[in-house]
This record gives structure tokens, sequence and C-alpha cells, in this order.
């Protein structure tokens, strides 16, 4: 087994604390799917926020989903002008037999313009 990491984000509409919800469910629950993981499979996970991001914390989606033995970590992305604005993000480590390039990274609404060459 190897440990690798697997990268995520999506953009919402407006700071909501149900749309950061609906959003990061979206987001966790299509990272898991494409990528066949179970919460066994997940070492940690580190979900980042764009600073006008604050309804709600990220992760709390996450536990919703069944993430309840897993050590999740919310934090805020530097403020960087230009960029992206309302995107939540996530890195999550997780235990595979598999090579680092099969691994699917997604990208979803308005953050796929975050990566052109690997958005679906």
């Amino acid at each position: 087994m190897a440990v690798l990491a697997v990268r995520g984000a999506i953009q919402i509409d407006a700071d909501d604390r149900d749309q950061i919800l609906e959003a990061t469910t979206e987001l966790v629950t299509e990272v898991m799917t494409r990528n066949a993981l179970t919460t066994d499979d997940v070492i940690s996970v580190i979900f980042t926020a764009t600073p006008d991001v604050t309804a709600e914390f990220p992760a709390l989606a996450a536990r919703k989903l069944g993430f309840h033995d897993v050590p999740l970590l919310c934090a805020s992305e530097i403020d960087v002008p230009h960029a992206l604005p309302r995107v939540i993000r996530l890195m999550a480590h997780i235990e595979a037999d598999r090579p680092r390039s099969d691994i699917q990274h997604v990208y979803l609404r308005g953050a796929t313009a975050l990566r052109v060459d690997i958005a679906q």
C-alpha cells in the first residue's frame, strides 16, 4: 500500500451554510466515487476555503457523509489578489494499491478553471 493524495475543488455561488455543505458533499462524493474509495481508505482530509467562505466548516459535510474516524482539518486559503472567489478545496490522503497516475483529481463547477489540464 502507498500513501497518495487526491485533490479537488468546487466553487459556490454565495457564502451560505447550505451551499457550503451541499457543495462539499458533492465534491467529497465525487472524489470518493471516481477513485473507488471508502472511508477506510482515507487517512485524513484537509479542507481549505477562500477567505470569503466563512458561513460553515466544510468538514461538517464530510462528517455527515460518515467520515467519523477520519481526521479532518479546515483552513483558510491565502488571500491572493484576483484569485477565484468562493472556492472550497480538499486534499485527501489515502492508502491505495495503485500508481499515482491512476488517481482522479476532481474540479467541479467554476473551480474547473483552476486546473483546466485535469478538470472533468
